[in-house]
């Protein structure tokens, strides 16, 4: 039976990269999106083209509600699901930690890590069955990002930690859980730190010379949902150009 995998943040990006992807491996994808219904529809398509089946669902991942009828359409109209691409996210505007709003680092902390703690337990729940899960996060983990966004490093952080832990808690339950990390990459998630040139600008920095790309990252998230992968949990890969 065909996989059926929970794609959240699948409008845009790495995660519409991932959908069209996992569609040529045969995924049937539940796309989760926020706010553009058109962009999702575009990547439903894209996937459709590539000779797989795909729904669109609304869903603000910050939402418990909103989750739960995400996994629930899923599963009525695609089947079991088998795997999670917990992948929304969000950045903010660049600056020091001095100067960081509240209100901003809590709608930070919100999507990135109560989001994906909630699409991560909704998973644990109906996988009963087992399978996999891939949770995207981000060198800044392991960098810092000082001057830049350290309450979004520290979301990624968090994100790590959901990985490694929920990997040895799942274990037995033949449900394996791996993480994503991605350098600097061409997606539209740099507009949101007001400055969206910013990856351009530090090209100079990493070593192979220039940016990835969200098929190249989608790869890695199609690697770790496969057989292939079968002896990998607890893992986070990074993909960052040597960052």
């Amino acid at each position: 039976m065909a996989p059926v995998t929970v794609v959240t943040g699948g409008s845009r990006g790495i995660g519409a990269a991932t959908c069209v992807r996992l569609a040529r491996e045969g995924h049937r994808l539940a796309i989760g999106y926020r706010s553009n219904a058109h962009a999702a529809e575009k990547v439903a398509d894209a996937v459709r083209a590539a000779g797989s089946e795909a729904i669109t669902v609304r869903a603000d991942t910050v939402s418990e509600d909103d989750v739960i009828a995400l996994f629930g359409a899923a599963a009525q109209r695609l089947g079991p699901v088998t795997g999670l691409v917990n992948n929304a996210g969000i950045a903010s505007a660049l600056g020091r930690l001095a100067d960081l709003d509240a209100a901003e680092l809590r709608r930070v902390m919100d999507v990135n890590v109560i989001g994906a703690f909630l699409c991560a337990r909704q998973a644990a729940r109906v996988m009963t069955t087992g399978g996999a899960i891939v949770n995207v996060s981000s060198t800044a983990a392991t960098l810092g990002s000082p001057g830049n966004y350290i309450h979004y490093a520290a979301s990624k952080a968090a994100v790590d930690a959901l990985t490694l832990g929920l990997a040895k808690e799942l274990a037995a339950d033949g449900i394996r859980v791996n993480g994503v990390a991605p350098g600097f990459v061409h997606t539209e998630i740099h507009e949101q730190t007001g400055d969206p040139d910013r990856a351009a600008n530090v090209v100079s920095r990493i070593p192979v010379g220039r940016l990835g790309t969200p098929e190249e990252i989608a790869e890695a998230i199609a690697w770790l949902l496969s057989p292939a992968a079968s002896y990998a949990t607890g893992t986070t890969l990074r993909v960052a150009g040597g960052l």
